[in-house]
């Protein structure tokens, strides 16, 4: 009977971790077609992409499963459960989910420091007309060195960094030799992996500070205002073009006489033509987008539109409170910056994290509600990055725009979204500290009363027996290190701030263009050339 609840329990979590699994792959492949150019559509390109991001969110994917896993073990009243009263079985079940972490972690790592540079650096080196197709080869796999270098370097510097104590001075040095050693030996590995990851999710960070959190302001609130009149947009943007066509002919009837005009003038009138151009690509754009179905369809679904915005300014609003209350418990309950800011218990009410210990019993729908979470992360990070490109400090890139993105921008795209989707973990650990690390779990504590005892149970936290309580494979990914977690702390609060900058911009903005970012004065890309349908 324990061997088939067990079996029962253990094929629905994985059931429907593979219809995620489905779902993941087909919306990376029609994500990633959506911004892909017509003009230069790559397979190469399109299947890394395609697959770098669908690993990312099928990592994402597992966090569920794993919670699902260490709270099914027990029973409501903290007793474990006949399949899962044997350490061994315990220990499988979480070797199994480690396992699935080792190789999706390992296949990040290759992504991102091997298959994506090297193809990257490849369609850089084929914008080169005379060079063949083994320089380009030989090329990129030059530059994709310096790439594996660094993971190397990770890796060593995450298997030798000693996570317990190290021994006394009075050790003699082959003592000192041997400790590392045995560090390295008794770990397999883990270290090393955690310490490569929890680096790339430290960049993550960064992205979603910079892209996530104003997504998070600027979607809801652009399908709050919608866009400007398409018609009215035509009318200006013809009063535009005869106010330039007239200042232009100014200028050019200053030299009607033969005498040259001033190179303050010819740069005026360069100016001047090249805005021309600008407003007559405009005007084509603007004539094809009123011909468009599409237009007409978002005009009728406006209301639709605003109810979204709405709901979703309100799930940010959600986050960022939950965020809050996380870091100001962990600010006045945590043992401190040297331990990574870890709370001992949950001492403030967090909503987010209630409500996700109330669906976990429910198991489909803490699953769907996470994996909702991370479609949010990904689509407003998508939103932050399409309004502001691809920067590199203060020299943008890339610009992505649907069906007229490059292979080179469609890569750094997957890169960044990836990168977000790992730091999604640690986010939604910040969002529900205690949903994240055991689940629902709960464990007996006998109480004196008297001459007898009595039994209660509590909710497991960090200062529960190790016997009692499973910890999640996701939560010892995250806290191998104290470090790392003391810097996602404080990167927690620059998320906050940066939300709230892009919230007052996103509100001072008026309306976008119903044709925003096709047309710009600084096109240079090949993504951006003209096109008409």
């Amino acid at each position: 009977m324990a061997a088939q609840s067990f079996l029962s329990e253990s094929v629905l979590g994985w059931s429907i971790f593979s219809i995620v699994l489905l779902a993941i792959l087909a919306f990376c492949w029609i994500y990633i077609r959506k911004f892909q150019s017509r003009q230069e559509s790559e397979v190469v390109s399109t299947i890394t992409a395609i697959c770098a991001l669908a690993i990312a969110l099928i990592t994402s994917a597992l966090l569920p499963v794993d919670i699902f896993l260490v709270s099914f073990m027990k029973h409501p009243n903290g007793t474990y459960k006949d399949w899962a009263a044997n350490n061994e079985t315990r220990e499988q079940i979480e070797n199994t989910v480690l396992h699935g972490y080792y190789t999706l972690y390992s296949i990040i790592l290759f992504c991102v420091f091997l298959w994506i540079p090297f193809v990257y650096f490849y369609y850089e080196e084929q914008d080169d007309d005379n060079m063949n197709k083994c320089s380009q080869v030989k090329n990129a796999l030059k530059y994709t060195v310096g790439f594996a270098i660094v993971c190397v370097v990770l890796l060593l510097i995450g298997a030798f960094v000693p996570l317990e104590a190290p021994p006394s001075q009075n050790s003699t040095q082959w003592e000192k030799v041997q400790y590392l050693f045995e560090e390295l030996g008794s770990s397999h590995g883990l270290p090393a992996l955690a310490f490569s990851i929890s680096s790339l999710t430290l960049i993550g960070m960064l992205a979603v500070i910079t892209y996530t959190a104003y997504g998070m302001s600027v979607m809801p609130l652009n399908l709050i205002k919608g866009t400007r009149s398409v018609l009215y947009e035509r009318l200006e943007n013809t009063e535009d073009i005869d106010d330039v066509e007239h200042q232009i002919e100014k200028l050019k009837s200053k030299c009607q006489d033969g005498r040259p005009l001033s190179s303050r003038d010819r740069h005026n009138l360069q100016e001047l033509e090249s805005k021309l151009q600008v407003l007559r690509r405009r005007g084509r754009h603007l004539e094809i987008a009123e011909r468009n179905c599409c237009t007409k369809v978002g005009s009728a679904l406006r209301p639709i539109k605003i109810l979204l915005g709405i709901v979703f300014i309100l799930v940010a609003l959600l986050f960022i409170i939950a965020l809050f209350i996380s870091n100001l418990d962990k600010a006045l309950h945590s043992a401190g910056i040297s331990s990574g800011f870890i709370i001992f218990g949950t001492n403030l009410t967090n909503p987010l994290n209630e409500l996700l210990l109330a669906l976990q019993p429910v198991f489909p729908l803490d699953y769907i509600l996470i994996t909702v979470i991370t479609m949010y992360f990904v689509f407003t990070s998508m939103a932050g990055i399409r309004n502001m490109g691809i920067w590199f400090f203060w020299i943008r890139l890339y610009k992505i725009r649907p069906k007229r993105t490059r292979p080179q921008a469609l890569l750094f795209l997957c890169m960044i979204l990836l990168l977000i989707v790992l730091h999604t973990s640690y986010m939604i650990y910040s969002l529900a500290p205690q949903y994240v690390m055991y689940g629902s779990q709960k464990y007996l504590v006998q109480i004196p009363s008297g001459n007898t005892t009595t039994d209660t149970t509590r909710t497991c936290d960090a200062d529960a027996p190790e016997d009692q309580c499973t910890m999640t494979r996701t939560y010892l990914f995250l806290h191998k290190f104290w470090f790392f977690s003391t810097i996602y702390y404080f990167g927690n609060w620059a998320f906050i701030g940066a939300f709230l900058i892009g919230l007052v911009v996103s509100c001072c903005k008026g309306k976008k263009s119903v044709i925003e970012g096709e047309v710009e004065a600084d096109d240079s890309d090949i993504s951006d050339d003209e096109y008409v349908h």
